[in-house]
């Protein structure tokens, strides 16, 4: 199956398509099909808004299947966030996003005890058909946010984030390694299994 990615996040892409390779989905990137180049405005509540707002956005400018993912870190201490404003929860756009971002977690956190930085990694993927059927699937990965960044590998909170039953950050990790446990891995598993109950 042919699938148009709604990211422009070169990272996600690059996660979405070594992780869908193993059931048949084949991710182009918006420029591959065609897509001109546009923002969509993730003004939703919720993960599940954003996602669906995304791949629907994609999907009716290109008249192809269209997959989005909306993800972000959420942390008890405070309260969910940054939750649906991960990726701008600094107000920082750009290449130095990561690192305002990162910086701004760490300094909400800075009183916070160990036993208290837990969070987890949630992903919504929503797979949008031409024909206006949508799918959604959500994944979550639990963990901890530690108190400094560890490891060059991957992107955004990463290096701020242990999985639960790791000693290693996200970022740490090979990009196997966090592809089969990750929370982009079980949302795209749990869609994997709606398709082949033909939901699709």
């Amino acid at each position: 199956m042919l699938v148009v990615a709604a990211t422009q996040n070169a990272h996600k892409i690059r996660e979405l398509t070594e992780i869908t390779k193993a059931f048949g989905m084949t991710v182009i990137s918006r420029s591959e099909a065609g897509v001109p180049d546009f923002e969509i405005e993730e003004d939703g509540a919720t993960f599940e808004e954003n996602s669906l707002k995304k791949a629907r956005a994609i999907m009716e400018r290109c008249g192809l299947a269209a997959i989005a993912d909306d993800s972000g870190l959420v942390t008890d201490a405070l309260g969910g966030a940054p939750g649906v404003l991960s990726a701008r929860f600094a107000g920082v756009s750009g290449e130095s996003a990561d690192a305002a971002n990162n910086e701004k977690l760490l300094a909400l956190l800075s009183g916070v005890p160990d036993a208290e930085r837990t969070a987890r990694f949630v992903s919504v993927v929503t797979l949008v058909f031409p024909d206006g059927r949508a799918l959604a699937a959500r994944g979550e990965c639990e963990g901890f946010i530690g108190r400094a960044g560890r490891g060059d590998g991957g992107f955004g909170y990463d290096p701020l984030f242990t999985p639960r039953g790791f000693e290693k950050t996200f970022a740490e990790l090979s990009a196997e390694e966090k592809n089969g446990i990750s929370h982009r891995a079980k949302a795209l598993a749990a869609l994997r299994e709606l398709l082949s109950k033909g939901a699709g």
